[in-house]
């Protein structure tokens, strides 16, 4: 039985189908037999009317479950055991993560937690071009995880993300011309070791893969570009009864198309609706979930499963990303979510997933898309709450990661009895490595003044190079302090106690001061 079909449905005569699964997906053959299979009997005895009723309703509403990316491209990660924990403190049954790290899946065994590992694009081309090496990889990354029969230790795996949205336009052809092939050999490689009924291969897409030039759901469709590899996607995804998994992000809306409003992005209901024809639209979330809906049934998938990959609202690093909007947006969404209500275009039918983005902080992540990329989390980097919703957890609020093993209470400053006419080229030189996206217009570190805007950076740079005594020089600029310097909503972090710090890799440090060159000439303009 595949993954989606595991969920009982209410069947009294023992023939109906209950699913999208059981049918035939041609969309005109559907429409005659639904009228066939479901035409009631001249007479029926009145408890059978009754179940029949209650059937009709279990089938027409569905809940839909909540899970949460977790993603691990931080400095100085949180450990994947005190992450295990966080997740379970705060009854998250559901986590998608983009790669197969060993340690988190070490970490998740026996947690019963649903999960879903991920494949980095940089793979895609050589699973594509061998089928060995997608057994190798399956063999490594999920038959040695997944659970046994009879035993309770192993990871739940539910599926397999080829990619991490390798159709991102701004790719180009970098990814896409792999992804079928990558996929199918991934999926014969689960046939191969038997565990295709359990794991389902499915593909991350990127917003941007559907287009509407109206802005209204009626006209979207799917990039004219990707047309056959979708039809031969598609056709991949329908066989084998896997769900279209798509990112949605209200957030870059709102700043990418000037007719959306702030309050249609996080569900106010003080709101002007959008109209498409005979529809009405009340937040953004709806138009752009009913712009997928109508992109897949112009290629002939009308009932395909939509699982939302990724969605969620930043705190930091961008006009409108602060912790009380991205509050109003979560718990709207969770509201709407959970109300079952689903869409116009697919009224009581939510999303049979939907994953929020993200569960921490990533010091780490590419600001390519702009700084906020590294302020998704729920929690911050060291996983506290940064506001409370309910996930499932009832009234209680989000519970924070516990024993968290931080770096000794030490900031680096600057020191304001030195000459500080080279400072600004210091601090510069310190955020080509360290994150200082809290300086940038619109966010939380943007109106300290100078020269506390230098101590920031000097003191992330500190506290990736895990506090040493040397990484506070500056050319004599630098002091070390034990008294904290943060100031109104201006953190001065203290980073963690952890063996797995990336930040010195040269590779990783090429990559970083390439991204931060923009950051740095908007930050330190200002002042």
């Amino acid at each position: 039985m595949s993954k989606l079909e595991r969920t009982p449905k209410c069947d009294p005569g023992g023939s109906y189908p209950t699913n999208n699964k059981a049918r035939n997906t041609n969309p005109q053959q559907n429409s005659q037999a639904d009228h066939t299979l479901f035409l009631p009997p001249k007479t029926m005895p009145p408890n059978l009317c009754l179940i029949l009723l209650l059937c009709i309703s279990s089938s027409t509403t569905r809940a839909t479950a909540i899970g949460l990316n977790w993603g691990t491209a931080a400095s100085h990660p949180l450990p994947p055991p005190r992450v295990v924990e966080l997740l379970k403190n705060n009854n998250i049954a559901r986590v998608k993560l983009f790669d197969a790290d060993p340690l988190v899946l070490q970490a998740l065994s026996g947690s019963k937690i649903a999960v879903t590992v991920g494949i980095p694009n940089s793979m895609l081309r050589s699973l594509n071009s061998s089928k060995k090496a997608a057994e190798s990889w399956v063999h490594d990354n999920v038959t040695r995880y997944v659970s046994s029969s009879g035993r309770g230790s192993g990871v739940r795996i539910e599926y397999v993300a080829v990619g991490d949205e390798p159709f991102l336009q701004s790719y180009g052809d970098q990814f896409h011309p792999f992804v079928i092939g990558a996929a199918t050999n991934i999926q014969t490689a689960l046939i191969r070791a038997n565990l295709a009924s359990e794991v389902k291969v499915v593909v991350p897409f990127s917003s941007d893969t559907i287009q509407s030039e109206s802005n209204l759901p009626s006209k979207g469709h799917f990039r004219s570009d990707l047309n056959k590899t979708m039809s031969h996607l598609l056709t991949f995804l329908n066989k084998h009864h896997s769900p279209f998994f798509v990112n949605i992000s209200p957030f870059l809306s709102l700043h990418q198309n000037k007719n959306i409003s702030l309050d249609f992005s996080i569900f106010k209901e003080t709101a002007h609706p959008h109209s498409d024809s005979h529809r009405t639209y009340k937040n953004s979330f709806d138009l752009i979930y009913d712009t997928v809906v109508t992109a897949l049934s112009t290629v002939g998938y009308p009932e395909m499963d939509i699982v939302v990959g990724q969605i969620g609202w930043p705190t930091d690093g961008a006009a409108n990303a602060t912790s009380s909007v991205a509050e109003t947006f979560m718990k709207g969404l969770i509201r709407h979510l959970q109300s079952k209500s689903g869409t116009p275009l697919r009224p009581r039918v939510p999303p049979t997933e939907t994953y929020i983005f993200s569960l921490l902080d990533e010091d780490q992540r590419s600001i390519a898309a702009g700084n906020f990329e590294r302020h998704w989390g729920l929690f911050t980097f060291d996983g506290q709450a940064k506001y409370h919703v309910d996930l499932g957890q009832g009234s209680r609020n989000l519970v924070n990661a516990q024993n968290v093993n931080y770096l000794p209470s030490r900031w680096c400053v600057v020191n304001n009895n030195r000459d500080l006419s080279n400072a600004t080229a210091s601090a510069s030189e310190a955020c080509s490595v360290a994150d200082c996206t809290a300086l940038s217009p619109g966010s939380s570190c943007f109106n300290i003044s100078w020269p506390a805007s230098i101590s920031y950076s000097f003191n992330s740079y500190y506290q990736q190079h895990n506090q040493q005594a040397a990484s506070c020089d500056f050319g004599g600029l630098g002091l070390i302090t034990t008294v904290d310097p943060s100031m109104e909503k201006c953190r001065f972090s203290i980073q963690l106690h952890t063996s797995h710090s990336s930040s010195l890799h040269p590779l990783h440090l090429l990559h970083q001061m390439l991204l931060a060159a923009a950051t740095i000439l908007v930050c330190f303009s200002q002042f």
